[in-house]
């Protein structure tokens, strides 16, 4: 499938009729459409799935909205609502190597209250020979009534919805199939639906209904109103379940919006100093018994500094006056003893005779000499008699008090220390008027992001209960079909048609199965040789599995350890998503073109170095890229430009508010029109 032209009249912001051909050119795949945001980009790859899926359309913008809302919201704003909007799509299909060109144009208007709705396809349309001369000619229709009234089920032939959501994508698609868990579903939408798994099993029910078209007694046709009563009770519980997915796609988008704002928030508060105000009330009271703290240890030391505590500072005094007490009281023993010397020495000399008196007597005397000389002080302080004693206790109480001094000082300076600390980040605290409104504003976040995840759960709840509803019809419908293909084996016509039907649907079983291990086995290989060509960092990813049953994806390195998704940047588990989507386009044999919206969002230059030289040139025989000036800058365009068919550029109009298609990119031909 090729897509050739579109048109969008009165569209969104596109005002007026505005046309670009997407027909790709030989060995240039690429058509390179340029906006910056807020341009369009997003809303052109809405009007391709519009115009061929109508109300089934995955719009971005539409969101939860009535699909009659939706379209008369997606008038521009500047037209008339009575001359309404319209969408042309041309796309050629090749079947059995024979192409038809469709051409389908959706239109709608709105009337007051009432909007009408028009699809109208013409096929192989003839332009005659004036269109060989190059002058613009009106086609010779062959509008297909059929065609128009059965369009959304030919468009399922053509390019499946479920299909097309992998062809057409944009970057938070991308972001979204970086999950592993989301991947898991998209790998067996895509297996079963892009490969041909589902036609397998198409064919596996259609054998079922063959067994129960048979002719009908009284008693099957009891049973087949039963089974058609079930079946319209599982396909109205297939519809809720796949609408209440729809509406919980979208409050994921809210949820995940809500989460980033709540970031954005989160970072501007902690930068202008609001971990500090919520902790202001906390650091103030840390202060203030601080300082009660540091006051009671100088108080302590006051009261030292108010004992003998200051004594240290005359330390040569004390030894001197310890010194003179020693004097003091050796001189008053001496002096106490003299008086008893003298009364001795008498009484000894008595007792001796005359002749030895002389040397003993010159003996005493000098005896008494000596210690009169020692109780004869030359400075006499008379000191008291203990005082000896009084200073031995004042230096056990200044050795004492010395070291609690210390301890204090430490003390003191520590805590010090630990209140400058203090004032320090209470001078860091904004004040209330500066932090009030982001406090505010990230209040109100939270309870967005509450409500968001609130709603979000009672989503997760409501999908749950409809998968066990419709696990329930389909176990209720599953016994009726067993229990009327028991009464069908009553005729022997029936019992052989049922015996080779049901031997056919096992042969299609074990197809199925050795189908999908197939295709599963070949879609490893594309996706691990897509992930290697675009990664920078060759050796980190070595092989990649995708489990059969529950198709989720399991990474390995050289050792064959297993890697988290997690330890993989944004940029990588992006380039995982690309790759997972480039090996499905490999196996189904590129016949479907992409359209891929904002695409380098959180890859650095080297990983979109990558895309535009292996990917964006061989992902499809035909690719859309809707990119900003940012991501396919003058630099990337020059790399690419070999690979591109046609270029445009959405222009915007701030006043007006309207968008218009320019021939030509930011800095390549065609560049000079765009201002």
């Amino acid at each position: 499938m090729l897509l050739r032209k579109i048109t969008l009249e009165e569209f969104g912001a596109y005002r007026g009729k505005q046309s670009l051909d997407l027909t790709p050119k030989k060995n240039k795949p690429i058509i390179l459409i340029g906006g910056l945001n807020g341009c369009g980009k997003t809303t052109l790859l809405d009007a391709i799935q519009l115009v061929l899926y109508g109300a089934r359309a995955r719009c971005s913008g539409r969101g939860n909205k009535a699909y009659e809302t939706y379209l008369r919201e997606s008038i521009n704003r500047q037209a008339d609502p009575a001359q309404g909007s319209a969408i042309t799509l041309e796309f050629t299909v090749t079947v059995d190597g024979q192409e038809h060109h469709y051409r389908v144009v959706r239109s709608w208007h709105s009337s007051g209250k009432t909007l009408k709705e028009f699809l109208n396809v013409y096929v192989d349309e003839q332009y005659g020979e004036k269109a060989k001369s190059g002058r613009k000619v009106t086609p010779v229709g062959k509008f297909s009534r059929l065609l128009s009234e059965g369009w959304a089920d030919h468009v399922e032939d053509l390019l499946p919805l479920e299909i097309a959501s992998l062809s057409f994508f944009d970057g938070e698609k991308i972001e979204s199939l970086a999950d592993p868990e989301r991947a898991a579903s998209v790998i067996q939408s895509a297996i079963h639906s892009l490969l041909g798994v589902s036609t397998v099993q198409q064919l596996r029910t259609d054998l079922a209904a063959l067994q129960r078209r048979q002719k009908l007694s009284d008693e099957e046709q009891h049973l087949m109103d039963n089974i058609r009563a079930q079946e319209s009770e599982r396909d109205q519980v297939q519809q809720q379940l796949a609408d209440a997915r729809q509406e919980q796609a979208g409050r994921r988008t809210e949820l995940d919006k809500a989460k980033r704002q709540l970031e954005t928030l989160e970072r501007a508060f902690e930068k202008a100093g609001g971990g500090l105000y919520e902790r202001r009330l906390e650091l103030e009271g840390e202060h203030k018994r601080v300082s009660e703290h540091l006051a009671e240890l100088r108080n302590s030391l006051t009261q030292l500094a108010a004992g003998p505590l200051p004594l240290l500072m005359l330390s040569d005094q004390l030894k001197a006056v310890r010194k003179q007490a020693e004097c003091e009281e050796a001189a008053a023993g001496a002096s106490q003893i003299l008086d008893v010397l003298n009364e001795r020495d008498a009484w000894i000399l008595e007792q001796l005779p005359e002749g030895a008196r002389n040397d003993l007597l010159k003996t005493l005397e000098s005896d008494r000499a000596k210690r009169a000389k020692t109780a004869d002080l030359t400075v006499d302080l008379k000191l008291p008699h203990d005082a000896l004693a009084q200073l031995q206790v004042l230096d056990e109480i200044l050795v004492r008090d010395k070291e609690r001094a210390s301890e204090l000082v430490s003390q003191a300076t520590e805590v010090t220390n630990h209140r400058d600390q203090l004032e320090r980040q209470l001078a860091g605290v904004p004040s209330q008027s500066k932090i009030e409104a982001l406090q505010d504003a990230r209040t109100e976040q939270l309870d967005v992001v509450a409500a968001a995840t609130s709603s979000h759960e009672r989503g997760e709840v409501q999908i749950t209960e409809l998968k066990r509803r419709r696990e329930h019809v389909t176990g209720l419908l599953e016994r009726a079909h067993n229990e009327f293909v028991r009464t069908k084996v009553k005729a022997a016509e029936v019992d052989r048609i049922i015996k080779y039907s049901e031997r056919a649907r096992q042969t299609l079983d074990r197809f199925s199965d050795a189908l999908l291990k197939r295709h599963i086995s070949r879609l490893e290989v594309a996706m691990l040789q897509s992930f290697k060509d675009l990664m920078r960092k060759q050796g980190l990813v070595h092989d990649l599995r995708i489990d059969t049953d529950k198709f989720t994806l399991t990474l390995s390195d050289a050792d064959g350890e297993s890697i988290d998704p997690g330890r993989l940047s944004a940029g990588e588990r992006q380039l995982l998503a690309v790759s997972l989507l480039w090996g499905l386009m490999k196996v189904a044999g590129n016949r479907l073109p992409n359209v891929i919206d904002t695409p380098l969002g959180r890859l650095d230059s080297r990983h979109r170095e990558h895309l535009v030289d292996r990917y964006f040139p061989n992902a499809s025989d035909q690719v859309l890229l809707l990119s900003t000036d940012e991501e396919i800058d003058e630099y990337l365009l020059g790399r690419l430009k070999k690979s591109v068919a046609h270029t445009y550029t959405l222009v915007h109009d701030d006043t007006e508010f309207t968008t218009s298609v320019v021939e030509g990119y930011w800095w390549g031909s065609g560049a000079q029109h765009v201002a």
